[in-house]
């Protein structure tokens, strides 16, 4: 079995950003967070969800289409149970999108009676969007903004792209507020910092690649063990570690260097671009039963 990584990352802008999101929450009515719906729980920050507090909030389960739609439905009622609405959205196609609206107005609707009885009718509610990096909330708010007069977020496959709080107006009556994507100074548990890094969330280049791609080998025969066999057409024993499938893969694919020797830094590369893809098919990491 392979060892888990300690990883810790938290650049200076991120310390600024929950100053910033802390002084900004006094403008704003709810806190939409965008998760992972791969990973549900690694990709909810405990600083956001402390700095929130007692703000109305709405989970927006993002990349859903690479989730397994059983897992999701799952997360969905753990987070009913807990008094916390949340929706699962493609960010990319702009399924679940809509419902965001709906939601915000149930969360919020004696908010808005209250406006209402003190003559504020069509007063824009103002939603604050939340989410670690590389959880598609600038993917979200292009497609929610629809290229408008707003202009569009920066949108990039890599963490920490947003560093500054924006404002756009959306659908009708609504606005949001855009905020760079927070991690935490210090994974306690591990295994967080592992999930992240197996969606990106936290740079490549400050970990050993071969020795994740490994983890999430082992991860993914766990719980779905014939998704490696059918995607690199190997034959995958059960009691083999991370490592040694990813030679096995490595081989299959003819990654290969001088003397015969198997690349397994290439075969690392790959298998974390075809997972990160859904190439692997739709998996959810995380799961809540």
């Amino acid at each position: 079995m392979s060892e888990v990584q300690s990883i810790q990352w938290f650049p200076g802008h991120m310390t600024k950003t929950k100053r910033k999101i802390l002084a900004d929450l006094k403008l704003v009515d709810i806190v939409a967070e965008i998760v992972d719906a791969r990973i549900p729980q690694s990709s909810r920050n405990p600083v956001l969800k402390e700095i929130i507090n007692s703000k109305p909030k709405i989970i927006l389960l993002n990349k859903s289409d690479m989730a397994d739609e059983r897992e999701t439905v799952k997360w969905i009622n753990y987070y009913k149970e807990n008094n916390i609405i949340a929706v699962p959205i493609d960010s990319k196609n702009g399924n679940g999108i809509n419902k965001l609206y709906v939601n915000v107005r149930e969360i919020l609707k004696e908010q808005i009676a209250a406006w209402n009885r003190k003559g504020m009718i069509g007063r824009p509610i103002r939603i604050m969007v939340v989410g670690v990096p590389n959880v598609g909330k600038s993917s979200f708010i292009n497609r929610i903004i629809k290229g408008g007069k707003a202009g569009k977020a920066e949108v990039q496959d890599r963490p920490g792209v947003t560093r500054q709080n924006r404002w756009f107006t959306v659908g009708k009556g609504f606005e949001l507020l855009d905020t760079p994507g927070v991690l935490w100074p210090k994974f306690e548990d591990p295994i967080v910092g592992e999930h992240l890094a197996f969606t990106g969330a936290v740079r490549d280049n400050v970990l050993d690649i071969e020795a994740l791609a490994s983890r999430l080998l082992e991860l993914i025969m766990k719980l779905y063990p014939k998704a490696i066999g059918e995607r690199y057409n190997i034959d995958v024993e059960t009691n083999l570690d991370g490592y040694e499938i990813l030679k096995a893969i490595g081989k299959k694919r003819g990654m290969l260097i001088s003397g015969g020797e198997i690349n397994t830094e290439r075969a690392a590369i790959a298998v974390l671009d075809e997972y990160r893809g859904a190439k692997l098919g739709r998996m959810t990491l995380e799961q809540s039963c």
